[in-house]
């Protein structure tokens, strides 16, 4: 695996625990020589992974729109800085670059990364692996919502499956990479 996209928070949220997981998880990636795709802001959990991922010399490409350049401060020190014109182009680029999705704690821009890019897999895009980085239970009453939808006959229990769920850096690193394709 190269290439690692990791959706989560321009804000730092309101528990340090938080920063210090997507910290941790950053660093295991960059010590495995896998390199980071993210939002390319400078601000919050994203600032905090870019931060993290460089000073371990890794690769750090950013993808940020235009359009929220004022909520989203660029990170001028990155490897790679991509100006795009939508969140659509966002997603797309940074697909393209990773191996791999992760979400970390993060809020409505996180959930709508993760989800369309395990709606491009489930449909055919691409065969990457998508992942919750589940730290201190953050992702489970989504998780339960997602077991709920099984139940109810909207989500196809294989889909469900599909989803990597990991709780700590080595978890989540088993899981991913013998399933992760190299992209070129």
């Amino acid at each position: 695996m190269r290439r690692v996209a990791l959706f989560t928070g321009s804000s730092p949220g309101a528990d340090a625990r938080w920063s210090q997981a997507a910290v941790e998880l950053t660093r295991s990636f960059a010590r495995r020589g896998v390199g980071i795709v993210y939002g390319g802001a400078s601000v919050g959990l994203m600032g905090a992974v870019a931060d993290a991922a460089l000073e371990e010399g890794a690769e750090v490409i950013g993808v940020i729109p235009r359009s929220v350049f004022s909520a989203e401060v660029p990170h001028h020190g990155l490897t790679g800085l991509h100006e795009v014109e939508s969140m659509h182009e966002r997603k797309a680029l940074m697909a393209s670059y990773a191996d791999a999705f992760v979400a970390l704690p993060g809020g409505i821009g996180t959930l709508e990364e993760i989800f369309e890019v395990w709606t491009w897999q489930q449909i055919g895009l691409h065969d990457k692996p998508v992942a919750f980085y589940d730290v201190h239970g953050y992702w489970q009453p989504l998780l339960a919502a997602l077991d709920h939808m099984v139940e109810a006959g909207f989500v196809r229990a294989s889909a469900r499956d599909g989803l990597v769920v990991a709780d700590n850096p080595d978890g989540l690193w088993a899981a991913l990479s013998p399933a992760a394709p190299s992209t070129p």
